[in-house]
């Protein structure tokens, strides 16, 4: 009787400590009087602010995993669950607390590092990105998702030695051709920037006009850019369709200024790209990065 009243107790500071931080989304403070979610690595806090048309089913699918997490405490995957549903609404700090609740469970459990990473690198803690990352791959080493956020943590810390055989492990590890034209896209402008063309070009190789790209859409269009299949103009038209394009092929197009030598376009492209209003995009977050680098090697005035 003793042991299932501490077992009872468990699961309750569980769902406490865990569950507990399920409150109802709300738009909030108006601009400037919220705390904000991170800072980007060019000094503007940035906020919260998911799209307000999405809010709704957001908060729906937040409240759904929270219910779910009540009646599953222990499970791991009703934890990362919750944790997505609070990103989604860019929660990313709740997220973080969730997941690290999560691991402190399931300590050996390797998708709560997976995630916990992934949003480590949204809010741009980058070397902690990189230590779950890591230790993610570690527990499993055959999984997508865990090369590739491991393969962009170390991009954006401009290692791009060690990104690479991140992004090769990612490739052997893609089982669809959306997800081998998302790798291939990063692991060619790694390998550009490390100065290897004859790789690079290789990865071209496999990429055909009309592949199923499902979402990478804009990953494939400038493989073909690349490739010499598609112009600069065509991938900037597509570039005007969100923000999200926006930040994903305007980055793949200042990214290809920058290792062409064309520096100060590069730099122009950065700057339009963090201008825009969706700062979770991995293209915008790569372009911050880009930035202080081009700042720190600038030369003095």
């Amino acid at each position: 009787m003793k042991n299932k009243v501490c077992l009872v107790v468990t699961i309750v500071s569980f769902i406490a400590s865990v569950a507990g931080l399920a409150r109802p989304a709300s738009p909030g403070p108006a601009q400037g009087q919220d705390k904000p979610e991170a800072v980007s690595l060019l000094g503007q806090n940035l906020y919260a602010r998911p799209p307000a048309a999405d809010v709704p089913k957001l908060e729906n699918a937040l409240r759904q995993a929270s219910a779910d997490l009540e009646r599953r405490p222990d499970d791991p995957e009703a934890v990362i669950a919750y944790g997505r549903a609070l990103a989604g609404l860019q929660r990313y700090r709740e997220a973080i607390a969730a997941f690290t609740k999560g691991l402190a469970a399931h300590p050996d459990n390797a998708m709560l590092y997976r995630h916990r990473g992934h949003r480590y690198i949204t809010v741009r803690e980058f070397g902690r990105a990189v230590d779950d990352l890591t230790r993610a791959a570690a527990l499993n080493d055959h999984d997508y998702d865990i090369w590739y956020h491991l393969g962009l943590a170390r991009y954006l810390r401009g290692e791009f030695d060690r990104a690479a055989p991140a992004y090769r492990s990612c490739l052997a590890a893609a089982q669809s051709p959306a997800s081998r034209v998302a790798v291939s896209h990063w692991l060619y402008m790694t390998l550009r920037r490390l100065g290897d063309r004859t790789e690079a070009d290789r990865l071209l190789e496999d990429i055909k006009p009309g592949m199923d790209a499902g979402e990478n859409k804009s990953y494939l269009s400038l493989l073909l850019f690349y490739k010499g299949l598609k112009t600069e103009k065509e991938l900037q038209a597509e570039a005007s369709a969100t923000d999200l394009d926006g930040a994903t092929i305007g980055y793949g197009l200042a990214n290809w200024q920058l290792y062409s030598g064309r520096r100060d376009k590069a730099a122009a492209g950065f700057r339009e790209i963090v201008a825009l209003p969706y700062w979770p995009a991995f293209g915008l977050i790569a372009a911050e990065a880009e930035l202080v680098r081009l700042k720190h090697k600038a030369p003095a005035d």
